[in-house]
């Protein structure tokens, strides 16, 4: 791929974790709300969990491409 291509994909990344660590934070206040109402959470942290290996994947996804970018 190009330099330019490779830049928009790193746009690309970037909006991604950003948008999913707030997703993340999201979801930690929402699990908050729950507990403090005595509700079950364990589909909520379920879907954490979830979101959480998402983003390490978009992270990981980040780190492949600056490393093409510097090579």
């Amino acid at each position: 791929m190009d330099r330019q291509m490779e830049t928009r994909h790193l746009a690309v990344a970037d909006r991604n974790i950003a948008e999913g660590e707030a997703r993340v934070e999201r979801q930690l206040e929402l699990i908050e709300r729950l507990k403090m109402r005595g509700a079950d959470t364990a589909t909520a942290e379920a879907l954490l969990d979830l979101l959480r290996q998402t983003l390490m994947g978009w992270n990981r996804e980040r780190d492949l491409i600056i490393a093409t970018l510097n090579a």
